[in-house]
């Protein structure tokens, strides 16, 4: 399938999470697509690249390390990322990666996620938790700078200091969530 079908068929994919999957498995079967995706995925002035993004992050929930041969590509383009709905997804797989970055049990990712890349992901993440992003971006934002402060106290100081200057002007959900994470941070 060439990028422009790619392109033309992720026209049909809705927000339904059994359409999602359902696209997330036709990659999954022809890994050779998801440099495609990922492209369209990066083309972020067009509203198909929210439907790419939904699609990414179900193949990235189903098998991760399909996304290291292009952690370059990923990490450095993340920034250009703005359309909401495609945001939320894009989150969510930093937080994937974060979160096995940070698994006690061994893996490619841990060798494989440089500290470029930690630094593209760590500098994204704050960038969306000091803009107007919804309440998912930075719930996903705030763990993962959590996971990967844990071997970088500054990325804790600044959270926190985030946390605790946005906590009273956001939502019951916001307030929660960095309620959780500051408590996390004062407990190391």
């Amino acid at each position: 399938m060439t990028l422009e079908e790619l392109h033309k068929e992720l026209n049909y994919v809705n927000a339904l999470r059994a359409n999602r999957l359902k696209y997330a498995k036709i990659i999954l079967e022809d890994l050779s697509l998801l440099p495609q995706l990922i492209a369209v995925m990066f083309m972020t002035d067009d509203k198909v690249s929210c439907k790419a993004a939904w699609v990414f992050e179900y193949v990235c929930s189903e098998y991760l390390y399909c996304i290291i041969p292009y952690l370059d590509e990923f990490t450095k383009n993340i920034h250009k990322v703005h359309f909401d709905s495609a945001v939320r997804p894009v989150a969510k797989v930093c937080e994937f990666l974060a979160k096995a970055n940070d698994s006690k049990e061994p893996n490619p990712i841990k060798s494989m996620l440089l500290p470029k890349h930690k630094e593209h992901i760590i500098e994204t993440c704050f960038d969306w938790m000091i803009t107007n992003q919804k309440i998912a971006v930075k719930a996903y934002c705030m763990n993962t700078l959590f996971l990967f402060g844990k071997g970088n106290p500054w990325i804790h100081q600044e959270l926190a200091q985030i946390l605790e200057q946005d906590y009273t002007g956001q939502s019951a959900g916001y307030q929660a969530r960095a309620k959780h994470i500051i408590k996390k941070i004062k407990a190391k």
